[in-house]
């Protein structure tokens, strides 16, 4: 008999499109996994703009770490973070800047960024539904601003799609979210912001914490984006 169930599940465990008896669909659940398990992205919304901040930790120590990406640009008011499979996110991040430029020439202005993540969400909802296809293995946090102000979204490899005003994604994402969720405040300074985030980061993963391996990205309400260097992020972490 165990053998007959073993084999039952196994079906429903090799195709993206079939739900298990329990109304599952498992490999949709895997590619949450897979999320849970990629290095971590923190993105908090301040009163003039939106931070994101990717984990760039490299298994491999010949690797040049500048040749690793997890902060984008989509466009001049959007930035986004990538955390799970990067060649899944990849894909993804170039649908979103490829319709940010059509945008724009269409319509002669910024596209606003809630159709953009609906646009993402769409492709990853599909992914569940079609047979011969994979969900995408990958969660994207994107931050900008708009007419609305400073936004923060999360796309979950579901097709599912959430604002917040300050989440992680990645491993150990529910330690530092009891942090953040103890110590935010509306209306806090990208240096609150920041300074906050790095602490997160720093207890949650305490001897694992290198801030040199920190993709770090803000975008100002009035002042576009802004990178910052690791020996910026020292010098805030150290007041």
């Amino acid at each position: 008999m165990q053998p007959t169930m073993n084999h039952q599940i196994m079906g429903y465990d090799r195709s993206s499109t079939m739900f298990s008896p329990d109304g599952r669909l498992l490999q949709v659940e895997y590619a949450k996994k897979a999320v849970r398990q990629g290095t971590i992205s923190v993105g908090v919304v301040c009163k003039d703009g939106v931070l994101l901040i990717g984990d760039k930790r490299l298994l491999d120590k010949l690797v040049v770490s500048k040749s690793i990406e997890k902060v984008f640009k989509i466009d001049d008011h959007v930035v986004a973070v990538a955390t799970g499979y990067l060649m899944d996110g990849r894909v993804l991040i170039e649908r979103a800047q490829l319709m940010a430029q059509q945008h724009k020439i269409t319509y002669d202005t910024e596209v606003d960024i809630l159709s953009l993540v609906k646009e993402i969400a769409n492709i990853k909802q599909a992914y569940t539904q079609y047979g011969g296809s994979r969900p995408f293995g990958v969660s994207i946090m994107f931050g900008g601003v708009d007419d609305e102000g400073p936004q923060l979204f999360v796309t979950d490899v579901t097709g599912m799609y959430f604002e917040y005003k300050a989440t992680a994604v990645g491993e150990n994402y529910q330690q530092v979210k009891e942090i953040l969720d103890k110590e935010y405040q509306d209306n806090m300074t990208m240096e609150d912001g920041l300074k906050m985030s790095l602490n997160a980061l720093k207890t949650v993963f305490s001897g694992d914490f290198d801030i040199d391996k920190l993709d770090c990205i803000y975008i100002h309400k009035t002042n576009g984006i802004m990178r910052f260097k690791s020996e910026n992020l020292k010098k805030i972490i150290r007041k």
